[in-house]
């Protein structure tokens, strides 16, 4: 066995065996990742019988032994299908809304040309004995132009948990959405773009990064607004079971969310809430709610009901043992979701599993009921999901379908000035080899999550649709390789899905961007972000005019300093005390660094005309800055400007400071005031008058 067929092996199966870093070096990457990451795989590489092997298997796939039973095409364009078959062979198309049509293909050596397909859907294509689902994409996303055409919108962006409302017990939900929704359409607000609210771990109340989900096709049960289905004496009474007022109003004035206490009283308050539906709604007949709960349930299929005893399986085994918090130390019968001892488990405690049913039904109609609020108070787009980049290796989705999964391998980022030794999240990816043989059915399922009620979608870490950085576990995250993803499929995808949602789709296209993507990712309608304080050249600040059409502009994101904490330097003081500066430069170096920058960016405010065009840039306040770095967004011609809550309110900290665990409170601040409210705190509404008139 030479490194070299191993290199060949990996270069076939998609792994870039080399790769450029930050500085420009090239770097290449290491036989033993390239044997764990071909494992990962599905493509054993431990011998040179294993290489050969694995080889072999990857020429058999490509020579189109068996045809595909998924094919994507773009409407419009000509198609391909990787099969064999006579040239001018007769072909029929089913649509999907009805109607047959022939065709013909033609063979070219390398598969089969399919003509033109005018009609965008998921199709029927019968060619001879073989059925195809044909999935044909418009060219483009469903875009601002397609909802408001000429017009450039604008809306808010925040963390969920961190917006208040009387009554939630610490936690902000659903119902905190549906009020700040409605106090955002009224500042002419059309979008309001939120924080994950993926499903997290119910039994595990110290877990609630919303970036680290356990699935991302159910929700985070702490979300649910009990209101969205029940009458306000019930759900006091619910709350009163178990948790004291005077437990409630504390948490509900904490300045940070206390999660477990909080979580308790959250999950404590539902289960009453099962506990009065079962009795009640459930023992009868023909209940209304009933009957909307047996419908959920039926239309969540196996995938939720796989998730409801993930849940009650984790429970019993977290309770236990605190060191069986991932499934795969279970024992062997439980870590296979098929098992009979699994099932036995589901029906020794269906009653649990209900529960954890009846919580995302609850979520559920929650989610749906802020989107109503947000479109029924003229929002135009509402409400934008957050999609993130990959799933918690001990969670729901890897339990009950690990065949997805690349296991054993980790999401990340390769070093770079911020991050030396590179970045490493612990999060699983998809197994481009899966979505393929499963015609993306994974994929699909995670993208009509996301769009299922909201007029849009923020997909994490975008370039995944192209690459990953993965690290083998137990390796550094400087000892991964990058791994091709199948970037046409999934744009065309992302196209079809967002068409049928009418769900416009915004790719956080920050940091190491392969070339081109950004230009691939414009031309399928899929807005990249531009976020003030990256949007510089060596000389400066971008003028508005730099910032592109097909563009989100925004002044900063979650993982980055607020205008107001980049002005008063916090970040810098914050990055110092934990050893994340830059390496060699030290805490002085970095605060005259800032001082420059201050100053160029407030000469681009004054270069723009929203600062006053004499005079130096403030230094002991930071409302001047905010209020500037505002009006200059507003005057991007980006198709979207999206404000971060933060930033219209001039709060100094940030929601999340990356690479940081117990060293800062990430994802826990909450917003002052309520939330139908807390736009009108002062000044704020004077920073929003830019976007109230049309931009």
């Amino acid at each position: 066995m030479s490194d070299d067929d191993l290199r060949a092996l990996a270069g076939e199966a998609g792994i870039s065996v080399e790769w450029t870093d930050n500085d420009g070096h090239g770097r290449v990457v290491g036989v033993e990742t390239l044997r764990a990451m071909l494992a990962a795989l599905g493509l054993p590489a431990a011998s040179g019988g294993d290489i050969a092997a694995s080889r072999r298997r990857l020429g058999e796939e490509r020579s189109f032994p068996t045809p595909p039973s998924f094919v994507t095409a773009t409407a419009g364009e000509p198609g391909r299908v990787d099969m064999r078959a006579a040239d001018g062979a007769r072909a029929l198309i089913e649509f999907e809304q009805g109607g047959v049509a022939d065709t013909n293909v033609e063979a070219d050596g390398a598969g089969l040309r399919l003509r033109a397909i005018a009609r965008p859907g998921y199709h029927r294509l019968l060619i001879g004995d073989h059925a195809i689902e044909l999935a044909v994409a418009p060219g483009r996303c469903c875009t601002i132009a397609d909802i408001a055409p000429g017009e450039r919108l604008w809306g808010l962006t925040a963390q969920v948990y961190g917006l208040r409302r009387a009554g939630d017990g610490g936690v902000g939900d659903f119902g905190s959405v549906a009020a700040f929704a409605r106090r955002a359409a009224a500042a002419r607000a059309d979008v309001l773009s939120l924080s994950p609210t993926h499903a997290l771990f119910s039994a595990d109340d110290r877990h609630f990064t919303p970036y680290s989900p356990s699935s991302r096709l159910f929700h985070n049960v702490l979300l649910a607004d009990p209101a969205a289905t029940f009458d306000a004496g019930r759900i006091e009474h619910a709350w009163s079971r178990e948790t004291s007022a005077g437990e409630r109003a504390r948490l509900e004035a904490l300045d940070l969310v206390d999660w477990p206490a909080a979580s308790r009283a959250r999950k404590s308050m539902t289960r009453a809430l099962w506990d009065s539906f079962r009795l009640r709604e459930l023992s009868g007949t023909g209940d209304p709610l009933a009957r909307d709960f047996a419908r959920f349930r039926a239309a969540g299929g196996a995938s939720l009901e796989r998730h409801a005893i993930f849940e009650a399986l984790h429970a019993r085994q977290y309770r236990q043992d605190f060191t069986r918090w991932n499934w795969r130390t279970w024992s062997a019968g439980l870590r296979d979701c098929a098992s009979g001892e699994v099932r036995d488990f589901a029906a020794a405690n269906a009653d649990e599993v209900s529960f954890h049913v009846f919580a995302q039904w609850l979520a559920d109609r929650s989610m749906a009921r802020a989107q109503d609020a947000a479109l029924s108070a003229g929002m135009r787009v509402g409400l934008l999901a957050d999609l993130a980049v990959g799933m918690n290796n001990g969670g729901s989705h890897a339990w009950s379908s690990p065949g997805d999964l690349l296991l054993g391998l980790s999401i990340g980022a390769p070093p770079d000035p911020l991050a030396p030794r590179g970045q490493n999240w612990g999060l699983a990816a998809f197994s481009p080899r899966a979505l393929v043989a499963s015609g993306f059915a994974p994929f699909l399922a995670t993208l009509r999550a996301a769009m299922r009620h909201g007029g849009g979608a923020r997909i994490d870490h975008v370039m995944g649709v192209a690459r990953l950085w993965l690290t083998p576990d137990g390796m550094e995250a400087t000892q991964g390789a990058y791994l091709a993803f199948p970037a046409r499929e999934m744009l065309r995808l992302i196209a079809l899905e967002s068409a049928r949602h009418r769900a416009i789709v915004i790719g956080e296209d920050l940091g190491t961007v392969p070339h081109g993507l950004r230009e691939h990712l414009a031309d399928s309608g899929l807005y990249g972000m531009r976020v003030l304080q990256f949007e510089r050249r060596h000389e400066g600040f971008n003028p508005p005019d730099w910032y592109p059409r097909d563009a989100v502009a925004m002044t900063s994101t979650h993982d980055t300093a607020t205008i107001a904490g980049w002005w008063a330097g916090l970040d810098l003081g914050t990055r110092a005390g934990i050893d994340q500066l830059p390496p060699g430069q030290s805490f002085e170096q970095a605060k005259a660094g800032r001082a420059g920058d201050r100053a160029a960016l407030w000469d681009a405010f004054r270069q723009a005309g929203v600062a006053g065009r004499e005079g130096r840039p403030p230094e002991d306040e930071t409302g001047p800055a905010v209020d500037a770095a505002v009006a200059f967004l507003a005057r991007t011609p980006a198709a979207l400007a999206l404000l971060p809550l933060e930033d219209a309110l001039g709060a100094i900290e940030q929601p999340n400071l990356p690479g940081t665990t117990d060293e800062h409170p990430n994802w826990r601040r909450r917003y002052p005031g309520l939330a139908e409210n807390c736009l009108d705190r002062p000044g704020v509404e004077a920073r929003l008058r830019p976007f109230a008139a049309p931009r």
